[in-house]
């Protein structure tokens, strides 16, 4: 299975830069969005960075990610609200009165 992740870089370079995520540390390539300072999170696809994103989207991400494996690992009760908090809010009927 082929996911984004994300990533923080601990050690920025012009072509790659060394970061640190849910996997460990790994060195990714930057060349498709340019270098980017230490500290910033990126959310990366087959060992190249696709996009810079907010530490709260990274949260989210790993989350998300969290909850998948909690369907790999045969969890046949999954807290939806918990690994996944957009869904079950967009499956929410509407308040009263809105």
């Amino acid at each position: 299975m082929c996911i984004g992740t994300p990533v923080q870089i601990i050690e920025s370079g012009e072509f790659s830069a060394l970061c640190r995520g849910r996997n460990g540390s790994e060195r990714v390539n930057m060349m498709l969005i340019g270098q980017q300072p230490e500290g910033t999170w990126l959310l990366t696809f087959l060992g190249s960075a696709r996009e810079v994103i907010s530490e709260q989207d990274a949260a989210t991400i790993n989350r998300a990610l969290d909850g998948v494996a909690a369907i790999m690992r045969g969890e046949t009760e999954m807290d939806v609200e918990r690994y996944f908090p957009d869904i079950g809010a967009a499956s929410a009927p509407p308040a009263a009165g809105v």
